[in-house]
């Protein structure tokens, strides 16, 4: 069984991306970065790729991470607090920590592709 399917699938990844950007465009230290941003659209991106990432159906034909997130000025300490939140959606949602841990694994790769400060 995929990490999508354990999860939940769709319902699920859509309701974790809307908690997500949710507390993402409350977090006075990350707001900033989504100012004049079309949400609607970076949600469907994102629940494209963490569907992709996470073994669930369709691959992923978004831009390239570097490509997506060149310009934005993404700190360590930004990635870090993104993590941080996705991480507490998780284990509210009662994903277990080891999946939870494999999940965390997948995004630590990304971090030179994003954080470009």
């Amino acid at each position: 069984m995929s990490i999508y399917d354990a999860i939940g699938g769709k319902a699920a990844v859509g309701a974790i991306v809307d908690e997500l950007y949710r507390r993402l465009l409350d977090d006075s230290a990350l707001k900033g970065y989504f100012d004049g941003v079309d949400m609607d659209q970076l949600a469907r991106h994102q629940r494209a790729f963490i569907t992709a990432a996470l073994g669930g159906p369709g691959p992923y034909t978004g831009r390239a991470m570097g490509v997506a997130h060149t310009g934005l000025g993404i700190t360590d300490d930004a990635f870090d607090r993104v993590a941080e939140h996705l991480v507490a959606i998780l284990r509210e949602r009662g994903v277990d920590e080891a999946t939870v841990g494999q999940i965390g694994d997948g995004l630590a790769p990304l971090r030179p592709d994003i954080v470009m400060a």
